[in-house]
C-alpha cells in the first residue's frame, strides 16, 4: 500500500466517527430540553401528584426556583381532585403520553403544566401577590361549550352568560357554599376550545373526603399560605400528574426530583 493510500485508510475511522457525532447532534437538537420549555422562566411551582389516573386525591407541595434548581417551600399537603380522577388538559406542555384526555363534564381534573391565573374570593381583597378578583353575585364561569365566552369568568350583568351552571358566588346561589371563598384560576384550555373542559380552579374543600367536578380542593390554611406566597411576577405554574407520568417526565419537564416528593 502506498503512503497516500495508507493515510486515506487511517482517516476513514475518523470520518465515520464525525458522521456519527453529527447524526447524534442532529437528533438531540430535536429533543425537548429544559431551555425550550415555555415555563423555563417560572420561579414558583405548585405541584400535585396523584397515585394514578383514576385517583380522586393527591398531595400538594410548593417549590421556588433558586440558583436554577427547585427548592421545596413547604411540607406536602392533602388535596382532593375530580371525582373521576384526572385527564390530560390543554396547558403549556405541547404533547402528552397515554391516558385519558380532558372533556367537558367528565369529572376529571386537568393534568399537565398550566399557568396560574388570577386569584378570586368573596372578600373585597385578599393577601396575595396574584391579581385578585372580588367576586360579585353576577359573576359566572361559562361552562356552555357553544358560547363564545366558554371557559371565561364574566359579569352576567354586562354580558350574556345564559345557560351557565357555574355561579362564582356559591355562598349566595348555593345555600352558603364556601368552596369559592378563596381560590385561583388554573389556566387549562385558555383558548376556549369547544368541549375541552372549563372552569378549572384551585379552591377550598368542603371536607377532606369530598371530591370536585374537575378542580383541586384543599383546606383553608393551605390555600391562604399558598396565595400569600404566590406572586404574578414570578410566573407561577401549576402541575398535576399521576405518579408514573411524573417519573417519566420529571427530567424532560425540568421538575423537582422524585426523591423529594412525599
Amino acid at each position: 500500500m502506498s503512503a497516500t493510500h495508507h493515510r486515506i485508510a487511517s482517516l476513514i475511522p475518523l470520518l465515520l466517527l464525525a458522521v456519527l457525532c453529527l447524526a447524534g447532534c442532529v437528533t438531540s437538537s430535536k429533543q425537548t430540553t429544559p431551555r425550550d420549555l415555555p415555563w423555563r422562566s417560572s420561579r414558583q411551582l405548585v405541584l400535585v401528584i396523584i397515585p394514578d389516573w383514576n385517583a380522586d386525591h393527591g398531595r400538594l407541595r410548593t417549590y421556588a426556583r433558586e440558583g436554577g434548581r427547585w427548592q421545596a417551600v413547604n411540607a406536602a399537603q392533602p388535596v382532593t381532585i375530580g371525582r373521576a380522577g384526572a385527564a390530560w388538559g390543554l396547558g403549556l406542555n405541547a404533547t402528552h403520553g397515554d391516558g385519558p384526555v380532558k372533556r367537558e363534564g367528565d369529572g376529571r381534573s386537568a393534568a399537565g403544566v398550566f399557568r396560574i391565573g388570577e386569584a378570586f374570593g368573596y372578600a373585597g381583597h385578599a393577601d396575595t401577590g396574584l391579581a385578585y378578583r372580588a367576586l360579585q353575585a353576577s359573576d359566572y364561569c361559562v361552562d356552555v361549550d357553544g358560547s363564545p365566552l366558554y371557559n371565561r369568568i364574566v359579569d352576567s350583568n354586562a354580558t350574556d352568560a345564559k345557560g351557565s351552571s357555574e355561579p362564582m358566588r356559591r355562598d349566595l346561589h348555593m345555600n352558603g357554599d364556601q368552596r369559592y371563598r378563596l381560590g385561583f384560576v388554573i389556566e387549562h384550555n385558555a383558548a376556549g376550545q369547544r368541549g375541552a373542559g372549563s372552569c378549572i380552579f384551585a379552591h377550598l374543600w368542603q371536607s377532606p373526603t369530598d371530591t370536585t367536578a374537575g378542580c383541586t380542593a384543599m383546606n383553608d390554611a393551605t390555600m391562604q399560605a399558598m396565595l400569600a406566597w404566590l406572586r404574578r411576577e414570578d410566573a407561577p405554574i401549576f402541575v398535576l400528574l399521576p405518579q408514573h407520568e411524573y417519573a417519566r417526565l420529571q427530567v424532560q419537564w425540568d421538575l423537582p426530583p422524585p426523591e423529594v416528593q412525599p
